[in-house]
């Protein structure tokens, strides 16, 4: 195959006023026609900024000092900015990491990808009305001829990434560079979104530069895998020869903190990488992973590791491969191997009450929760209908256990976790808290708990407020809440020198517990990256002592060596203090690991639930079927049978007659379309709605309530 991109030594400084930033430093790539190039990393590697040089997209700050960069031959980085502008969506496109960032809020879909087309192709105006058209149905945007007018705020996320990879294509380029177009999409779309790729490169030949840190999507994609830590790369090989032999212990560490069932049943804690990804201001005189690597020895501190072939293609930069430095090495200790056991601190230790006696007990009861948001027409704001985003679901989260909530984006999963907190009030239903009704209940007396259940929000960037300091915004949930006093036995420790902690103590114990150094609460949010937003709004959610935690997709933008952090200290928490919690959440690996019992949500109602071995190896309902089925798998021999989902969710506003999800299933049938399911009872935990099985008339209690509330 025929080289499309070639990087040589490319080297990329940002000119700081704390001093130059070494964001790429000396990579060096190869990428050919047909072929999907994936670049993996923890957040702060410079993988999109990698892509950022290739395209000459830099910051202002940003320089590329060093190396080439050739496209077909050409060298891009010796191209005036006028050729540039005639490659970029031509030759070579990209896809932005966050859509809602890069799309002009006030143009058209169909005027942003006019934009390319005007610019790359002599068209007249029905021949690009028509190119749009086609493209938009080629991404799989429904409705496309009507949707191509409206504006990205009109579009979900999915919708909006849809949108991305549609500008991206339009130019019919050469090389497409995706970074993260996967992130915080559901699994269904994800899938979609990845079958496309591959059928456009099967057709045109097309080469991806894919950047990921979802390692089952770059087992799905990937022809060759590149490991990049602190601007440079450690790890190249194909796809067969990492995935099922990763040598550089930083691989080795990543595939380690992959949560799943086994795990779970075996009760042991994820692995992970300690510490931080270094300033990338740093002086490196030895191995960049070293500080981190349980494997390391004197010579890896002063002097860098070179290239070293483990086997034909599959290259490492590790001074355990190289036989010279093997004769350096202490006895025994290439023997040690990276160890899977998360090395925890001496203040996440400190901060975990030695209380293991937790008693299962119902400390959150749902019943036939509502929550309709009226929609109001015409010059009297008449209601005309009803957005029923939750519509008679009925849960119950019992003391140290996790329900995990699961469900394409738009079913109503943060609705129903606001709802049970009363930060959107209920149309109708029951949510008691320990035998107290929060329905209706008096604001002092509300305000009053709030302590003891608390949100993790799903957007980090828009939860904290960004004119406060990090230590301020800790504090100001314990301020109001009163929380740190003598009488709490939370997160501070039943002993009284626990007891006795200084606010100033717990604020930076709360920080090195989520992976931040305690200096770290002197900053500002916008000088945070995404995941360490996660870990602060984490931080601020445990600071007032909860027994109820509803994590609102937690994890979705964290690297899996911090994900592991963050999900090992929650089951940490809930082991010890008998913590409960409501996790929503699109990635199943997670539920696997962390989850007790799971529900299945379909359009603000519950179609399926059970104990999450029930869900995950028996599942009933198609729509649950169909979830797990898109799950990608970290196993490249694998190759799973996905079963598509046709169409998008349907409006809450209008929701389909009978059966919600008959519209998308493969097994409807004409009863589907008349009328909602009952209950179909498989064993004491496991139920489901669907008229493939058996409806159960005997249903009570749970059961009966959930129908009545849903006729």
């Amino acid at each position: 195959m025929s080289t499309i991109l070639q990087i040589n030594n490319l080297e990329t400084v940002l000119h700081t006023p704390a001093g130059p930033v070494w964001a790429v430093d000396g990579i060096t790539l190869e990428i050919s026609k047909g072929e999907t190039f994936v670049l993996i990393g923890e957040s702060g590697c410079g993988k999109s900024m990698t892509a950022l040089s290739v395209m000459r997209l830099l910051p202002e700050v940003g320089e590329i000092v060093g190396g080439s960069v050739r496209l077909g031959g050409v060298d891009l980085l010796l191209q005036p900015e006028i050729a540039m502008r005639t490659i970029r969506g031509k030759r070579i496109s990209m896809i932005f990491q966050e859509p809602m960032l890069s799309l002009n809020p006030v143009m058209t879909v169909a005027a942003q990808i006019g934009e390319v087309l005007k610019r790359h192709f002599n068209l007249g105006a029905a021949a690009t009305q028509k190119r749009i058209l086609e493209i938009l149905n080629q991404v799989g945007i429904p409705d496309a001829a009507r949707r191509m007018e409206e504006y990205p705020f009109q579009f979900s996320g999915g919708m909006k990434q849809r949108m991305m990879i549609a500008m991206a294509l339009a130019g019919e380029p050469e090389l497409l560079i995706a970074d993260e177009p996967t992130t915080a999409l559901d699994v269904t779309i994800q899938a979609q979104v990845l079958d496309l790729l591959r059928t456009l490169q099967q057709r045109d030949g097309m080469a991806i530069l894919l950047i990921t840190h979802d390692l089952g999507v770059a087992a799905e994609m990937a022809h060759k895998v590149a490991v990049m830590y602190a601007g440079e790369i450690v790890e190249t090989a194909n796809r067969a020869q990492f995935f099922q032999n990763p040598v550089h212990p930083y691989s080795r560490k990543l595939f380690a903190s992959l949560p799943g069932k086994a795990r779970r049943r075996q009760d042991l804690p994820l692995a992970v990488i300690r510490g931080n990804v270094p300033p990338l201001s740093s002086e490196f005189t030895g191995c960049r992973f070293a500080k981190r690597c349980d494997q390391a020895w004197g010579l890896c501190h002063d002097a860098a590791p070179g290239w070293v072939e483990v086997s034909a293609g599959h290259k490492v930069r590790c001074h355990l491969f190289s036989e010279s430095a093997k004769l350096e090495a202490p006895a025994g200790w290439l023997k040690k191997g990276a160890t899977d056991a998360p090395q925890e601190s001496s203040t996440k230790s400190r901060l975990l009450s030695p209380n293991h006696l937790i008693h299962e007990a119902c400390l959150l009861s749902v019943s036939a929760l509502k929550v309709y948001f009226p929609i109001r027409k015409g010059l009297m704001k008449r209601v005309a209908g009803y957005v029923k985003a939750v519509d008679g679901v009925s849960l119950a989260i019992y003391r140290g256990k996790t329900l995990a909530l699961v469900g394409e984006s738009g079913c109503g999963k943060t609705t129903v976790g606001k709802g049970i907190l009363q930060l959107i009030p209920p149309s109708a239903g029951s949510v008691q808290y320990k035998g107290i009704e929060l329905v209706r209940l008096e604001r002092d007396r509300l305000r009053k708990m709030r302590a003891e259940f608390q949100l993790i929000f799903q957007d980090p960037y828009s939860s904290l407020n960004p004119r406060m300091r990090i230590v301020d915004i800790i504090e100001e949930g314990m301020n109001a809440l009163a929380a740190g006093q003598k009488e709490d036995v939370g997160i501070a420790g039943d002993g009284p020198a626990m007891a006795e902690m200084t606010k100033a103590a717990r604020v930076d114990a709360l920080l090195e517990s989520v992976g931040l150094p305690p200096e770290a609460k002197w900053r500002y949010p916008h000088e945070f990256s995404g995941g360490q937003r996660q870990r602060i709004a984490i931080a601020r959610a445990l600071a007032v002592n909860p027994k109820l935690i509803i994590c609102d997709e937690p994890t979705s933008a964290l690297d899996v060596s911090v994900q592991a952090q963050i999900l090992n200290l929650l089951k940490n928490l809930q082991n010890r203090l008998g913590l409960a919690y409501l996790f929503i959440t699109h990635n199943i690996s997670v539920v696997e690991y962390v989850a007790d019992e799971v529900a299945v949500m379909y359009l603000g109602r519950i179609v399926e639930r059970g104990s999450v071995d029930d869900i995950l190896e028996n599942a009933r309902h198609p729509y649950t079927q169909a979830l797990l089925s898109a799950v990608p798998v970290v196993e490249p021999e694998s190759r799973r049978h996905v079963m598509p989902l046709h169409g998008d969710l349907p409006s809450p506003a209008n929701p389909p007659r009978g059966c919600h999800f008959h519209p998308r299933c493969p097994h409807v049938m004409q009863v589907c379309r008349e009328s909602y399911p009952g209950i179909s009872i498989f064993n004491s935990t496991h139920t489901t709605r669907c008229y493939l099985y058996p409806q159960d008339a005997s249903a009570s209690g749970e059961a009966q309530a959930e129908v009545q509330a849903q006729a």
